[in-house]
């Protein structure tokens, strides 16, 4: 509905450009943003982001892989929600590099796992204890984003099932990294899940260089509209499943 979503606290991932920075956008553009959004950017200074007004980043995170930055951006989001915890984890930090199987390396592979899947697993463990939190303090019983979830930006690159877009790109690195997150999903979901947090796969359908015309939306804006309102409907029919910016079920 026009309600938009509603959501006490945020951490977003990957702040840097492109579909997090248009994240962060439209969640303080929506009808009540939320109280507390915490931006983890890599570049702390927020330099690089052309003319564009961007918030000041509350949570530099310069590796989503580093034991150490994660540590210190849960102390710093512990600091400002308290005893309320984080409602909204979104692991939005990715990257790829352009490969065909012909082309493929073993530090592709590695560098793009790295970022990919065991960033979003670190930043999930870490963050734990405050997803906890919210989904208590929030007394509700319904599972929902305004309570406590962990949403993974994901790819339909990484469903083995669509296989989508082959002759386009083969990109063996990001296809595999994705569908390993997407494993890591639903992991989440079997484990977290009782404890009242929502864990859900979403393709933005928006990647860098696109894939071909009419495939994915046109816009970043276009993409952030429609991930923003499927995150508004999830509920806990949804824990564990995989979803499209439209609001399309995806098969794994």
């Amino acid at each position: 509905g026009m309600e938009g979503l509603s959501v006490g606290s945020v951490l977003l991932t990957g702040c840097d450009g492109g579909l997090g920075l248009g994240l962060l956008k439209g969640l303080l553009e929506q009808p009540s943003p939320p109280r507390h959004l915490f931006a983890a950017c890599l570049d702390p200074q927020g330099k690089g982001h052309g003319h564009q007004p961007v918030p000041k980043p509350s949570c530099p995170l310069a590796d989503v892989t580093d034991p150490n930055s994660i540590k210190a951006a849960v102390g710093k989001v512990r600091e400002k929600v308290g005893s309320a915890g984080l409602n909204l984890l979104v692991n939005n930090t990715s990257t790829t590099r352009r490969s065909t199987l012909a082309t493929e390396t073993a530090e592709n592979m590695s560098l793009v796992y790295t970022t990919n899947t065991i960033g979003p697993l670190q930043i999930s463990q870490a963050f734990l204890p405050l997803l906890k939190e919210a989904a208590e303090a929030e007394g509700q019983r319904e599972m929902s984003c305004s309570r406590a979830a962990i949403i993974n930006i994901s790819s339909i690159l990484g469903s083995i099932e669509v296989a989508e877009a082959w002759e386009e790109r083969q990109d063996i690195c990001y296809r595999c990294s994705k569908a390993a997150l997407n494993m890591l999903t639903k992991c989440l979901a079997l484990e977290y899940g009782s404890s009242g947090i929502l864990c859900v796969s979403v393709d933005p359908g928006h990647v860098t260089p696109p894939l071909e015309p009419g495939m994915g939306p046109v816009t970043v804006e276009e993409s952030v509209r429609g991930v923003l309102q499927l995150l508004a409907q999830l509920s806990a029919t949804s824990n564990g499943t995989f979803w499209d910016w439209k609001g399309q079920r995806l098969p794994w």
